[in-house]
């Protein structure tokens, strides 16, 4: 397919719709409108389909997932496209006892972090205080009580939006905790969701995110959460198998879009020819559906600019700053010591981690994720430096077996070209109220697509398909 797509540059196209971007959103607003009987071109920036999501061969034809990679339960888009592409599911290893380390103590422990669970205080009571655990439950539950009250299709409208938009979830979670315990569990679930810090994200932002992934805890837990199973042969299987029924015609790879001309008559989009090759591409249409996320769209010109509200916007969407490691073992040793491979510590400098083993448990894998500012302090650091520090970490949760993998694998996606940081955007302090309306609302010909646009799921492969069929559905009417 890489050579139907790097044709001679300086080529100019014609299509009915151009899109930018080759992630989910993308290819399913192209798969759509190709449905339709109309002509999509997609231009991709990079040399591969998937954009966040991405698959590394470890051997043996398995793959471990360096970018997005879980499906929930409630994430019925996504499993719907899986099942027509006939890509299965299995779920993520969750037997065994967890561990958790705070304030330098490690203890394993049954079920999610929770006080509901049954016994959970009592695993837990020589980490954390049960009055702790009370408190991180009392105050996660009074947070789905607000998220339940925004409007996923228009937060700005919830009933207390100017406040809670007027403030980082830090302060909230200041003022609606006791304990110092208490703060950390919410420090390490804002890092493991929006790989930022409390003080980074606005607090409505927090709101309406919990109720669009169906609260708090399913955005936190393995089994009935987000994070419940993966895909067979990795999340980029998806793309690429959308990719390859799009056809090569349709798609054009190594084409960052650099300019978009807009107005009633249509769009042009101008692109950069493949590496190499001189001139550059250019696509007219009908319209356009820019599927990346708002900090990326925001950096193509535009002629005639974007209004105000849209280019403000995306000056306040930053994107979350995690690296991805995978630790290659022979074996998954740490069930063997009854142990589910799923960690948190606040000690880092991974401070989540997760048994990411294929479906046959070998190799073992441990997934350590270094997010907000961890992951910000440790990519300016060198690559053996970062690693020496990740397997002492994981050396210290699981015993001097993790200290000594037999490959090591990272992303540093805050330095990728065309992502410049995961798991998505968020919306900092007045960002909701002050231009949320410009988020999806399309300007003239020029739609908006991708996770970050999505009212279900939102910044979650599932938000992406959705963004997908709703932009497809604006072109198309």
């Amino acid at each position: 397919m890489a050579n139907a797509d790097r044709r001679a540059a300086g080529d100019a196209i014609e299509a009915d719709v151009a899109i930018v971007g080759a992630g989910l959103a993308g290819l399913v607003a192209a798969r759509r409108i190709a449905a339709a009987g109309k002509r999509p071109v997609v231009l991709e920036a990079r040399d591969r389909v998937g954009g966040r999501l991405l698959n590394e061969e470890i051997g043996e034809g398995k793959v471990v997932e360096v970018g997005g990679q879980w499906i929930g339960p409630a994430q019925e888009r996504i499993a719907a496209l899986a099942a027509e592409l006939d890509i299965a599911t299995f779920p993520t290893h969750d037997e065994g006892r967890h561990l958790i380390e705070i304030a330098g103590k490690l203890t394993s422990y049954s079920g999610p972090i929770t006080a509901a669970s049954i016994g959970l205080v009592r695993d837990l009571s020589r980490a954390i205080s049960p009055l702790a655990l009370a408190d991180f439950e009392q105050a996660r539950g009074r947070l789905d009580r607000m998220a339940r009250s925004v409007p996923l299709e228009q937060p700005w409208l919830a009933p207390r939006a100017m406040d809670w938009d007027g403030q980082t979830f830090a302060t909230w979670v200041q003022r609606n905790t006791r304990t110092a315990a208490a703060r950390s569990l919410f420090e390490l679930a804002t890092e493991a969701v929006w790989a930022a810090e409390p003080s980074d994200v606005s607090l409505l932002h927090v709101l309406f995110y919990t109720h669009s992934g169906s609260g708090f805890n399913t955005l936190l837990g393995t089994d009935g959460g987000a994070q419940q199973d993966r895909f067979h042969g990795g999340s980029q299987r998806i793309a690429l198998l959308m990719a390859e029924q799009l056809g090569g015609d349709r798609l054009r790879l190594g084409a960052p879009v650099r300019r978009i001309e807009h107005g009633e008559s249509g769009v042009v989009l101008h692109a950069d020819g493949p590496e190499g090759e001189p001139g550059g591409l250019t696509v007219s249409a009908r319209r356009a559906i820019v599927a990346v996320p708002p900090t990326l769209a925001g950096r193509i010109a535009y002629d005639p600019p974007l209004p105000a509200r849209r280019d403000q916007l995306t000056q306040r969407m930053p994107q979350g700053t995690v690296i991805k490691t995978m630790a290659i073992y022979e074996r998954p040793f740490w069930r063997e010591d009854g142990l589910s491979g799923q960690a948190a510590t606040d000690g880092g400098p991974a401070r989540v981690v997760f048994d990411n083993s294929p479906p046959d448990g070998s190799p073992g894998v441990l997934l350590g994720f270094l997010e907000g500012r961890l992951a910000r302090q440790w990519g300016g650091r060198d690559a053996a430096e970062r690693r020496a520090a990740i397997l002492a970490g994981h050396a210290r949760l699981f015993g001097p077996k993790a200290a000594s993998p037999e490959r090591f694998i990272e992303r540093v996606w805050a330095e990728e070209e065309w992502t410049r940081g995961c798991y998505g955007c968020l919306m900092t302090t007045g960002g909701w109220t002050e231009y949320g309306r410009a988020l999806r609302e399309p300007i003239g010909p020029v739609h908006w697509a991708g996770a970050e646009t999505a009212t279900v799921w939102n910044g979650y492969m599932d938000g992406a398909v959705q963004s997908g069929e709703r932009a497809a559905s604006e072109v198309l009417g």
